[in-house]
């Protein structure tokens, strides 16, 4: 039997799930944990030694402090817990400036890829769609007023860094892009 902490997918989240399925105010606070999944997927692909693995590793700490402001909602905690859990603008600056850093590296693009790039690229575009699904379910608890606004611009801004990361790796190890193309009507409905 496996024992987990405090807070973990099975601690404090395991132990409010009855609650939300009573209380409709708490069914919308499913985001904690979303973040665990990009902690996960992020280590994988630190563990490989690449150039922006310090970056990745310290998104990791601040995904810890996205867990910290989504676990406290603004109208039921204390105010000491609220002080310790705001979510400050200086990641969200800190991520824009490294999109910028590797955006200058790449050439532009001129289509939809699909994600793609070799196995750490295709975990990046991974990364990112579990940080999309993330930023889905934190919107309406910014709107409702429960959580910081910045967490949001955050989880936005990361996924738009995971993206630029994503092709980065494929350019960086060599690995071709795939590009979407639209499927056009096959041909069995072409000779209907």
């Amino acid at each position: 039997m496996a024992v987990r902490g405090l807070g973990s997918r099975l601690g404090l989240r395991g132990c409010f799930g009855a609650a939300r399925l009573l209380y409709p105010r708490f069914q919308s606070r499913s985001p904690q944990g979303v973040e665990d999944g990009d902690r996960f997927a992020l280590e994988l692909v630190t563990e490989k030694g690449h150039i922006f693995a310090e970056e990745l590793q310290k998104i990791q700490c601040t995904l810890q402090d996205v867990g910290s402001a989504l676990a406290t909602p603004r109208s039921s905690a204390r105010e000491a817990h609220l002080k310790y859990t705001t979510f400050e603008v200086g990641p969200i600056l800190e991520l824009e400036q490294w999109i910028d850093k590797y955006t200058c590296q790449l050439p532009p693009l001129t289509a939809f890829i699909l994600p793609s790039g070799g196995k750490i690229s295709s975990a990046l575009h991974f990364c990112r769609a579990v940080c999309r699904r993330a930023e889905r379910r934190v919107v309406p608890l910014v709107q409702m007023g429960e959580t910081d606004a910045n967490v949001a611009k955050f989880l936005n801004r990361l996924s738009d860094y995971l993206f630029t990361l994503a092709r980065y790796a494929a350019m960086k190890e060599g690995n071709q892009e795939k590009i979407y193309k639209k499927n056009g009507p096959s041909a069995e409905s072409e000779t209907l």
